[in-house]
């Protein structure tokens, strides 16, 4: 893929985008709680790959962590730049790196629960969307209770570390260039 973006191949990022869009898209809107911001954000993402391919490294990661990353910084631009506009504080007296601090272990949360497997994530959905204990949550998958336990405890797991990450330096070596 890079490759083909490196050459100009807009296909290439055609592809990318239908990949990856509503990632970038869905990180954004709940990092900026806009539509139109993230709308603006994901246009500015894909406009920075299309126009810098080479700063994506596979050795650094998967070229869905990376495009997340851009998203993030994005985003933070963003509400500092939106923060700039008015107060410290926003209206609920939240200033703004409990936002962006919040933002971002909301995203994280967001891409870990896609990112996980289909048997968890359909685990935790039925347990915390749709409020199934695991006896239930066990039936309406098929498996026995243990396993349903065994599944919502490794998503939970999982997503425990959305709010335990740290906020800065999080970004692999070379990743440092701005959007």
């Amino acid at each position: 893929m890079q490759q083909r973006l490196a050459r100009g191949e807009a296909a290439a990022l055609g592809e990318l985008y239908d990949r990856f869009a509503s990632l970038v898209h869905s990180q954004a809107h709940r990092m900026l709680d806009d539509e139109t911001a993230a709308d603006l954000v994901t246009r500015e993402v894909f406009g920075y790959v299309w126009e810098n391919p080479d700063a994506y490294d596979p050795k650094q990661g998967s070229m869905r962590s990376w495009v997340a990353r851009l998203t993030h910084r994005q985003s933070v631009r963003r509400l500092r730049e939106e923060d700039g506009l008015r107060d410290d504080a926003d209206e609920g007296g939240i200033g703004l790196e409990e936002r962006v601090h919040r933002a971002t272990a909301a995203a994280r949360a967001d891409y870990i629960v896609a990112s996980m497997p289909a048997p968890l994530r359909a685990a935790l959905e039925l347990a915390y969307v749709q409020r199934r204990d695991y006896r239930q949550t066990a039936a309406d998958l098929g498996v026995t209770e243990d396993e349903a336990r065994r599944r919502l405890r490794l998503g939970l797991q999982l997503l425990s570390t959305a709010h335990t990450r740290p906020l800065e330096g999080t970004s692999p070596p070379g990743y440092g260039r701005p959007l």
